[in-house]
């Protein structure tokens, strides 16, 4: 829709590129016959090669250092079982890396399904094989697809495998993920005991990105906080560490206090704590007799700053949350609404989860039998049943511990209280005023308005999913701001019937938030907003939303365009750090352009490439995309002179006949440089 909208201050963009389902199949080649034997099997571990980002989600640095946490866990798995109590961790040049434990060490016996290979050998190359899934080896553990292992290896250009097992040591070597060497008997080994990884990942998978020192260490770092049973013992080639980088070179890293020794490094000194950091530990409810795991929790109360909420599973980190992070809610809400009802105060049947977590900083680790986590990288935890252990085993401590601490538990209740009520009071005032717009007391939608009522004043983000939501909530100023998630693409206006307009609920939201009316019952003095922005992904798909917004507007609320309301946000794509310096770039070209100008050459310059605005930290967003003195905003215009050429633009386009959009993909098709699928 290059042609149909044009920017204030920016040239107009190419043409969009054609989506998949908008070109025809294109006839076989020549002689080219499709019989059985154009049928492939993928044997042992080409799957992983062929497809890495199925296994480890990309091949990107944070697909890199996957391979990392891949190899740690296991020897965490280890000293979470009881047989491990050091690992080592020793990162060198030319991008190899080290993983030893004092543990049991793998097991080198032939296998019983594969007399002619050891177990060893059995577990690196076959993906889904290893001793995590019968839960008679690890009653709990972090990796239990079984693919972990053979994935580094696979993905390894040089993977040496060491293992001493029964005062004997063994070695094999391997090089993506194929035997080198067969298993080899290296000696007597009376004083050591367990498994050493040694690994390059490959170039040709992962291209130029590297190790990063820093990152390493953190996660060494989180793992030792995550179980004070294990000591790790950092170490790094000193050539490795850039200028200004506090990393150590040298370091043992153990924490007898576990995660509350790591919310308290997180907080620092002087934190603004209404009460002591709550933390302890506690087994899981049992069912029928049989270990659920256990939990460990430390939760700070705070007065003021950023509330924050971490949460793993068997040491794994669950950036997205999930059922254990339910639990833990609902144990502090109806905690304090118990506590609120044995000290006679009414109005702690108000309180909400919203209420307390805008005011704590938790950290919460369980260790439970056969975790599911949505996909392999393990970002959130589904296992249903782990919601209701976690709210029994913390609710009844919680209790336990305010009751043990009246006067400190009658504070926080009072304070937790007073953001309820703050809660609804800023709820009322919006309502009040703003009734006859939005014809009910809830708020449209999922939308989380700001607190200014005066419409000039204020802004609206029109963004992509409850992720993105999340992120723009947290980022953006709550006097002057407000969201509205929808969800994800919206109905194309442009061809859809007026019965289905008028019966689209996240339109029929997005009207009613804005509540200026719509077609002949538009009245902009009623628009709620001073600006509406639509805030999308810096990707193709984002892209596609917001045309498809932007047609919504065109047709549905043009004298909002007209009247130059109507905004398009402008999210980086790229992060580029080096030390303490750090830049964002657009698009591929702005990042050669900024990594060639803002830094010195030569500089290894660690370059993050953010999936979606969900999963950027609402820092970096409130920085680059929210902050009105430091973001970029671009006007959305028609101009008059150009009215029936868009009007006939947005039509072929967007509209029902799907041969005039074909015609146009014809016509501009030697245009398109790149076809981005």
């Amino acid at each position: 829709m290059s042609d149909l909208f044009s920017s204030t201050g920016s040239s107009p963009d190419k043409p969009m590129s054609p989506k998949p389902s908008e070109t025809r199949p294109q006839p076989s080649a020549a002689g080219e016959q499709y019989d059985a034997s154009a049928i492939e099997v993928l044997e042992g571990l080409e799957p992983v090669r062929r497809r890495p980002g199925m296994y480890i989600g990309g091949t990107d640095e944070g697909a890199l250092h996957h391979l990392a946490a891949e190899i740690l866990d296991n020897s965490m798995d280890e000293a979470v079982a009881g047989h491990a109590s050091t690992i080592e961790v020793t990162l060198e040049p030319d991008n190899w890396l080290t993983v030893r434990d004092n543990g049991r060490g793998i097991p080198v016996d032939p296998h019983p399904r594969f007399p002619e290979k050891s177990a060893l050998e059995v577990i690196l190359t076959t993906l889904h094989a290893g001793g995590k899934f019968s839960g008679k080896s690890y009653a709990t553990s972090g990796g239990l697809h079984g693919v972990g292992s053979s994935v580094v290896n696979a993905l390894a250009s040089c993977m040496e495998v060491e293992v001493a097992r029964d005062r004997t040591l063994w070695r094999q070597i391997y090089s993506q993920g194929v035997p080198q060497t067969p298993l080899e008997k290296v000696g007597a080994a009376p004083n050591r005991r367990g498994t050493q990884i040694r690994f390059r990942p490959d170039p040709v998978i992962f291209g130029t990105h590297v190790f990063q020192p820093t990152r390493v260490y953190r996660l060494c770092r989180s793992k030792a906080f995550l179980f004070r049973g294990v000591t790790i013992r950092w170490n790094c080639d000193p050539s490795l560490i850039r200028a200004g980088d506090e990393t150590p070179t040298e370091a043992v890293l153990h924490f007898p206090g576990g995660l509350a020794d790591s919310l308290a490094d997180e907080l620092g000194k002087n934190a603004p704590l209404l009460a002591p950091i709550w933390a302890g530990e506690a087994e899981l409810p049992e069912t029928n007799g049989v270990s659920n795991g256990r939990g460990e929790w430390a939760i700070a109360f705070l007065e003021s700053g950023t509330p924050s909420f971490l949460s793993f599973c068997n040491t794994i980190p669950t950036p997205l949350g999930g059922t254990h992070e339910a639990g833990c809610r609902a144990a502090l809400v109806k905690g304090f609404r118990a506590w609120g009802e044995q000290r006679s105060n009414k109005r702690a049947s108000i309180v909400t989860a919203e209420d307390i977590l805008g005011c704590v900083a938790v950290q919460l680790s369980v260790f439970i039998r056969d975790p599911q986590f949505q996909g392999q990288t393990k970002e959130k935890l589904t296992s249903a049943e782990a919601s209701k252990l976690v709210e029994t085993a913390l609710r009844d401590r919680f209790d336990h511990w305010l009751s043990g601490n009246p006067t400190q538990a009658d504070s926080l209740l009072s304070f937790v209280v007073e953001r309820a009520e703050d809660r609804l009071r800023r709820r009322e005032q919006k309502d009040t005023p703003r009734k006859s717009a939005t014809r009910r007391l809830r708020l449209p939608g999922k939308l989380t308005d700001c607190t200014r009522e005066r419409a000039e004043e204020t802004e609206i983000f029109l963004v992509e999913g409850d992720s993105a939501g999340g992120s723009a909530k947290q980022a953006r100023n709550r006097e002057t701001q407000a969201v509205l998630p929808l969800r994800g693409k919206i109905l194309n206006v442009a061809s859809a019937t007026t019965e289905k307009l008028r019966g689209n609920q996240e339109l029929s939201d997005l009207v009613e938030a804005l509540g200026c009316g719509l077609g002949d019952r538009f009245e902009l003095a009623r628009l709620r907003y001073g600006r509406v922005i639509i805030m999308t992904d810096a990707d193709v798909d984002g892209a596609h939303i917001a045309s498809l917004l932007m047609t919504f507007f065109y047709r549905e609320l043009p004298e909002l365009i007209r009247a130059g309301r109507l905004y398009l946000a402008q999210p980086p794509l790229y992060r580029l750090t080096h030390g303490a310096k750090t830049v964002y770039a657009m698009d591929d070209a702005d990042k050669e352009r900024k990594a060639r100008s803002e830094f010195k050459p030569n500089a290894k310059v660690e370059v993050s490439r953010f999936k979606g605005l969900g999963e950027m930290p609402p820092k970096d967003l409130k920085e680059t995309t929210m902050d009105p003195s430091r973001r970029t905003l671009l006007r959305v215009v028609t101009r008059p002179e150009d009215r029936t050429e868009t009007r006939d633009r947005v039509e072929s386009l967007m509209g029902r006949k799907p041969e005039l959009r074909f015609a146009f993909i014809q016509e501009h098709a030697q245009s398109v440089e790149m076809l981005d699928i």
